[in-house]
């Protein structure tokens, strides 16, 4: 069965951090592009970060938004078919349920999507 599995949210603190994994099966995670999305109260569900795929063994081209750059890091574990996304300095405003997706295009459009997994983070 293909499917991805987030895992790691929770409740931090301002300027804390928080690792969220997102743990593929039925497919390699370094066949696809895999982007992390969150969905912040209120508001519509956006696309924060995006690894690309590679053939190399090492970590594709990443991107990030605006609203994270610098605080957040996307990697890979082929190994462990994961993909991470690190969040450091996090902020009230980054309390979202965060998702993973994966596409075999690039990073867009993506086929395959995770339940989400909350992150709540107190003032």
């Amino acid at each position: 069965e293909v499917q991805l599995v987030e895992s790691g949210g929770g409740l931090v603190q301002t300027g804390g951090s928080l690792t969220l994994s997102c743990a593929a099966s039925g497919f390699r995670v370094d066949d696809y592009a895999i982007g992390w999305f969150r969905q912040r109260p209120g508001k519509e569900r956006e696309g924060i970060s995006c690894m690309m795929m590679s053939s190399d063994g090492r970590d594709g081209a990443s991107y990030y938004d605006d609203s994270v750059q610098g605080r957040f890091t996307i990697s890979r574990d082929n190994a462990k078919n994961t993909v991470y996304l690190r969040m450091n300095s996090l902020k009230p405003e980054d309390t979202a349920v965060y998702y993973c997706a994966a596409s075999p295009h690039g990073c867009y459009p993506y086929d395959i999507w995770g339940q989400g997994t909350q992150v709540t983070v107190s003032s």
